[in-house]
């Protein structure tokens, strides 16, 4: 059987897509057909997509094809009469092309008495789609209810529009399962003749209103399915407020302001399941998503063979609803997942929204609570996650939230030990992020536990290192320097890898007052503004420039660079990293560091090391400088100096640096932290300290993480997509390579030669500059793909293997494996098994 379906644009937007379409579908035709006057010349229809076969989940057949009548509800309301003609022409149109039933979608189903004229003049039958439409928007609202776990007879809910037909037939469903509404109708309505609408036994449930502005304050859950849209005003809506805007076009205003305590939910669509064929299918390329419950009603009677008058005038017949929407599931078109302006809504996002409808203690915030409302505590794991994830995203980086949540890495752990996290559902992970170095002793080390755990139970003092001389500082001070040796004496502390390095650009600027600042490209020291401006990437430093003054950068590992630099005399320090962590984990050629020494020493300026990734045992040293023999002027640690459970920073300088910047009765106390140097976070960087001694965990990194390397490098030999893996002791990282260069470019070439007429001329004629950005796009296009299947092995390894991995900040082709230096054998051979058999798993292509 064949169908048609004649759509409509809903905004001046949309109206101005169907137009490029209709320029495109003609260009493409004269292209390959070359010019006629009949295909330029004015259309009722524009021909938009043709279905041929679609294949239902239960193996029914039919075909069909949608065109556009370009204009919006608004400008067909002007002139119905013609706007009638313009429909029953297209409903000829399509019956003579084949149709043997065409569906009417938006208002095009309003024009002519709600159909019934163009029923009465369509030479096949037609229908409005609206029966299925109204059953997917009721089952909508029941999945809300159902996800944030309320008693739907609990609520009022008002259905704005009533009683047209999408509107009626909602809300007598919604009185059979016992809801109470409030029914808004048309002002000026005769109220006998709107309640007559509701079958006597279930009046008493309902309330009538001209004004939806008196449901603002009582309701929370609205149902809107207007014939003129733009009838609820976000910005009055009750926080927690979810619509089922259900009616096109759209009756929710956009607010004066983004909202983010409220959800209004594309009703009456439905999306076809994986067993759904919509014509001929490539790679999972189908429009099969987020349907109008019109152009699904028309699919479904089509496939069912049923060329009838369905869903015409204003009744819809609650038993024919219920019947189309049982056929429509039997097919595999269900209405979810639910969306909002056409974005996938997560569950949870949804589930969220339950704690808008409680009381602090559990109450629901309107009336009196039934006993399916009450807040049960976040004990069960799964209510906890789902808590902490809409937190995270309504109040710290709700993009964060998402990219996680895309990634299916949106964990939320309850437990850390060892190498070992727990999270809320009590499902066990390996850790190989390890804070990004800061857990160099595992989770929650019982060694510094303790310590923290005796400095407050004995009341020692904590904050007075500015009233008084703290005596674990002091002591850590001594410790640090006795541990770097080369000449470092004195201690700054601070609370982060980043204010490290913002006091070591200070004391250097202060101690040697030349104007410039070197640094090496691709690196990494933080991203607060004096760290970010001898950062060397791009992407970090774009948003946030003019950042200070005198910052240039020289290629990591090429020492005549830095030379060239340095020999202009004006330079007051050079900041390196010993290995570049979020570079890449980046080791420098043999010999460049001491190099750096030799040539900082040499220009007379100073050398400033970042330890705050490669320090205490990473790489196999308790520093990584060490390997090399470094004596710098200044260096800065932290990340887990203090075991990975207090903030904490330490810039450490020679005092001849030192005494240059700040030893004066002016400049003694010009660089202090109101955190910083405080006994509390000395406790746990002694305790580290001796934790790493006594365990000897540096030579523990350098014996594992030979072992490690050679393990993955002997897995990664037989996958072409693995460019390399390195590192020192375990500082490790995965360097991909699956190369996407000039895919996109043959994508577009292929279709150029594949669709009909000549494309490859029309680009040709593009603008330089649209070509320009295309060219663009698509190499970034290119990068993307790279980025993106290096990302499916964080994602695998997390899901497939539970073992956590990520990729580096500077570049999302590597792949980070730093896990606590306390790390077992055993559990590293359990990561090389996960990670050659997602190798195996991903190689499809090898290359």
């Amino acid at each position: 059987m064949k169908f048609g379906f004649i759509a409509h644009p809903t905004s001046i937007g949309l109206k101005r897509y169907v137009k490029m379409i209709d320029m495109m579908e003609r260009t493409s035709r004269d292209l390959h057909d070359g010019y006629s006057r009949e295909l330029w010349s004015r259309r009722n229809l524009v021909p938009f997509m043709e279905f041929a076969p679609i294949r239902s989940a239960c193996g029914a057949e039919c075909a069909g094809w949608v065109q556009y009548l370009p204009l919006t509800a608004e400008e067909m309301l002007d002139e119905p009469q013609i706007i009638l003609r313009r429909v029953v022409e297209g409903v000829e149109q399509m019956a003579d092309k084949g149709a043997d039933l065409v569906g009417l979608g938006g208002f095009t189903s309003i024009i002519g008495r709600r159909a019934l004229e163009t029923a009465k003049r369509a030479p096949v039958p037609v229908t409005s789609g609206n029966s299925l439409t109204s059953y997917a928007g009721f089952k909508g609202l029941r999945k809300v209810f159902e996800l944030m776990r309320l008693d739907p007879e609990a609520h009022r809910v008002a259905v704005v529009g009533f009683p047209g037909s999408i509107c009626l037939a909602i809300a007598r469903m919604l009185l059979e399962i016992g809801v109470c509404l409030d029914l808004v109708h048309r002002p000026g309505a005769n109220p006998d003749e709107v309640l007559s609408h509701v079958p006597p036994e279930w009046r008493n449930g309902v309330t009538l209103t001209g004004d939806v502005a008196d449901c603002y304050p009582v309701d929370r859950f609205f149902v809107a399915a207007t014939s003129t849209g733009g009838v609820i005003d976000a910005d009055r809506l009750l926080p927690g407020s979810v619509v089922i805007d259900v009616g096109l076009p759209r009756d929710v205003k956009r607010g004066s302001k983004r909202r983010d305590d409220i959800l209004v939910i594309d009703g009456g669509c439905l999306t076809g399941s994986g067993a759904v064929r919509l014509g001929t299918e490539s790679l999972n390329f189908s429009v099969k998503q987020q349907l109008n419950g019109c152009l699904a009603e028309t699919m479904v009677l089509a496939l069912e063979g049923r060329a009838e008058r369905f869903s015409i005038g204003r009744e819809l017949p609650p038993e024919k609803v219920a019947e189309i929407g049982r056929i429509a599931e039997h097919h595999g078109f269900v209405p979810y997942p639910l969306a909002s302006y056409g974005e996938r809504l997560a569950e949870d996002t949804i589930a969220s929204f339950r704690r808008f409808h409680l009381k602090p203690n559990g109450v629901r915030a309107q009336t009196a609570p039934p006993a399916g409302d009450i807040e049960t505590p976040a004990a069960d794991g799964r209510d906890s996650r789902l808590q902490t994830i809409n937190r995270y995203r309504r109040h710290i980086n709700p993009m964060m939230a998402d990219f996680l949540h895309m990634l299916h890495c949106d964990h939320v752990f309850a437990k850390g030990e060892g190498c070992v996290l727990t999270d809320t559902e009590g499902r066990r992970f390996l850790d190989m992020v390890a804070g990004y170095g800061c857990l160099n002793l595992g989770h929650n080390p019982p060694v510094v536990v303790d310590a923290l755990q005796r400095f407050l139970a004995e009341a020692q003092p904590n904050f007075v290192q500015y009233v008084s001389l703290p005596e674990r500082t002091a002591l850590l001070a001594e410790r640090l320097c006795e541990m770097a040796g080369g000449g470092l004496q004195r201690a700054f502390f601070s609370n982060s890898g980043a204010e490290a390095i913002e006091a070591a650009i200070k004391l250097a600027k202060a101690a040697n007052p030349r104007p410039r600042l070197l640094f090496a490209e691709n690196s990494y020291h933080g991203k607060t503004l004096g760290a970010l401006s001898v950062t060397g990437r791009d992407k970090h430093q774009r948003v946030f420039r003019p950042l200070l003054p005198g910052c240039f950068g020289v290629p990591f590992g090429d020492l005549q660079a830095l030379e060239r630099e340095l020999a202009k005399g004006d330079v007051s320090a050079f900041v390196v990293e010993p290995i570049q962590g979020e570079g890449g984990v980046i080791v420098p050629p043999l010999g460049y560091l001491a190099g750096v020494q030799d040539l900082c020493r040499r220009f007379n300026a100073l050398l400033i090391v970042d330890e705050v990734q490669t320090g205490l045992g990473r790489t196999g040293r308790m520093l990584a400088s060490q390997w090399d023999g470094l004596e710098p002027d200044i260096l800065a640690l932290s990340k887990s100096l203090s075991g990975g459970l207090v903030p904490i920073g330490a810039t450490l300088s020679k005092p001849e640096a030192w005494d240059a910047a700040y030893a004066t009765a002016d400049r003694f106390l010009l660089h202090t932290s109101t955190f910083g140097g405080c006994n509390f976070a000395a406790v746990a960087g002694l305790a580290t300290l001796d934790c790493l001694i006594e365990q000897n965990l540096p030579a523990r990194a350098e014996e594992l993480g030979a072992y490690f390397k050679n393990e993955l490098t002997r897995v990664a030999a037989d996958y072409p997509f693995v460019a390399e893996v390195r590192g020192r002791g375990l500082m490790l990282a995965i360097q991909f390579a699956s190369d996407f260069r000039g895919c996109v470019a043959a994508s577009a070439k292929e279709f150029a030669t594949r669709l009909p007429g000549d494309w490859h001329l029309t680009w040709r004629f593009l603008p330089d500059a649209v070509r320009d950005d295309l060219m663009h796009a698509m190499n970034k296009m290119e990068e993307t793909l790279g980025e993106m299947f290096c990302m499916r092995f964080v994602t695998k390894l997390g899901n497939d293997h539970n073992i956590l991995t990520f990729v580096t900040a500077n570049s999302s082709t590597v792949i980070r494996i730093q896990p606590p230096l306390i790390i077992t054998r055993e559990q590293i051979d359990a990561f090389v098994r996960a990670f050659a058999v997602v190798c195996d798993e991903m190689s499809t292509f090898l290359d």
